[in-house]
């Protein structure tokens, strides 16, 4: 990769990296007013949590459908469509007449328009970055989800106090039509990105095509940087390796499940994480969004911090040294998820709010690194030009826990004999799925051993 090319896969990463903090915006803002929210519209928990849960009604099925539009339509236009219907999705909460029924729909709105964001701008990435160097790119784009969440929490909760809980989703909105605005002029694919659309016969074969990388809308389907073209296992045409051969291996659906489980975390902790500190642990709502914030930091750098310790494995592994750790990366993704499973557990039984704490912004933590290891996984055995669509079908698979965690957490909390009961319920539900996770990771994710039956070789770009 050339000076210039660095320099612009860099830019899209942080350019992604922005797109990440409006989309977990978008997501924690209804988590954040649910206080106001339930006494203004006169909702119950379980109302509300039917409400948090219609985000993912058409999730799953939009991250698989357009993902497939990976296939057909330049990542860079879908991105850019997607950040639009956000604001679009947002927006009408401004109206005091907005209410339940209001809610509702936007939130399945924003659900469809949210659902292929990571498998899309993964698949984007993933354009611009050789194999061995993909891991701290992406742990950076989505440990912006955690940083994306601790920077909601602290300006939302101060726009609700100053302005009102409507102006809240107001602000994420006008906060995605700025991103779109900015993508628009720099968006661009990367020099491995696969080519789209189907190729008129009689033209040349695609490695032979020759076209700079462009900004939104002006690169023509099917075409890459002059001199260069990716490797990776994809063909020009339909791909190499079945959809199904990869989606029924073992370190796909263990990724998947993997997934599951931490997102169920993610989902369950956005939607009723500040109701239980004031509920159960007696904080205000300003104490509660701070604590949150720093769980989302805690998380945040937890996957920095792995992603950083891959990279430097990688080149030593390069150089031809030994592993400081010799264990499949499953075995220590695996590890980890029993690890914040068990803490998990803890932090529901214990009262004492200082171990809370230190359960909350530690070995919790840790759990969404799993998110990391499963979209670089399934890359890995995927070839480029089905990238796209084998990331998606890995997030229609653990968004489900988005559709789940939410009410099933709202119904447990109702059906306690008190708050504190019914969370006692909820969270052991959320340790046990995240150790049962982590039981299947260490088994069996192994993508190199699966990418090498699969017949998947490594992604580089080879100079012509």
């Amino acid at each position: 990769m050339t000076a210039s090319e660095r320099r612009r896969a860099w830019r899209t990463t942080w350019l992604l990296v922005a797109f990440m903090l409006v989309n977990f915006a978008d997501k924690t803002v209804l988590g954040l007013v649910a206080a106001p929210v339930m006494a203004d519209l006169h909702l119950t928990r379980a109302q509300f949590g039917t409400a948090s849960a219609a985000f993912f009604a058409l999730f799953s099925l939009a991250a698989l459908g357009g993902s497939f539009l990976t296939r057909t339509v330049r990542t860079p236009v879908l991105l850019l469509g997607m950040a639009l219907l956000w604001s679009a999705a947002q927006l009408p909460m401004l109206l005091g007449v907005a209410g339940f029924g209001v809610l509702v729909a936007t939130r399945v709105l924003l659900g469809a328009a949210e659902g292929p964001a990571t498998p899309v701008a993964v698949h984007h990435l993933h354009g611009w970055f050789e194999e061995r160097d993909r891991t701290l790119p992406t742990a950076l784009f989505l440990a912006s989800a955690a940083v994306g969440v601790a920077v909601a929490a602290p300006v939302l909760g101060a726009v609700t106090a100053a302005w009102g809980w409507r102006w809240a989703f107001g602000v994420v909105g006008l906060a995605g039509l700025v991103w779109a605005a900015v993508w628009l002029r720099y968006g661009e694919e990367g020099p491995l990105a696969p080519p789209v659309g189907r190729r008129p016969a009689g033209d040349a074969p695609v490695e032979q095509r020759s076209a700079g990388s462009v900004p939104v809308g002006q690169r023509p389907a099917g075409s890459v940087p002059a001199g260069r073209r990716p490797t990776g296992g994809a063909s020009v045409g339909g791909g190499s390796v079945p959809y199904r051969k990869v989606l029924l291996s073992r370190t796909w659906l263990s990724a998947a499940f993997g997934a599951f489980a931490a997102f169920w975390t993610v989902s369950a902790t956005l939607t009723w994480a500040a109701d239980y500190f004031q509920e159960v642990s007696g904080l205000g709502l300003r104490r509660a969004s701070l604590l949150i914030m720093l769980a989302a930091l805690a998380k945040g750098t937890a996957m920095l911090v792995h992603g950083l310790l891959v990279q430097r494995a990688g080149r030593r592994a390069a150089v031809g040294l030994r592993p400081r750790v010799p264990l499949p990366a499953g075995v220590k993704s695996g590890l980890v998820l029993l690890l914040s499973g068990a803490a998990t557990l803890a932090f529901a039984a214990t009262d004492a709010l200082w171990l809370k704490a230190v359960l909350l912004l530690g070995p919790m933590a840790v759990s969404d690194i799993i998110m990391t290891v499963a979209q670089t996984s399934v890359s890995r055995i995927s070839p480029a030009d089905r990238r796209g669509v084998t990331l998606g079908a890995l997030t229609c698979v653990f968004a489900l826990a988005g559709i789940l965690a939410p009410a099933v957490t709202g119904r447990l909390v109702d059906a306690g004999e008190t708050v504190a009961d019914g969370y006692l319920g909820a969270y052991g539900t959320m340790a046990g799925l995240t150790m049962l996770a982590g039981v299947a990771v260490t088994l069996f994710l192994r993508p190199e051993r699966d990418a090498r039956r699969l017949g998947v070789a490594e992604a580089t770009v080879v100079r012509g």
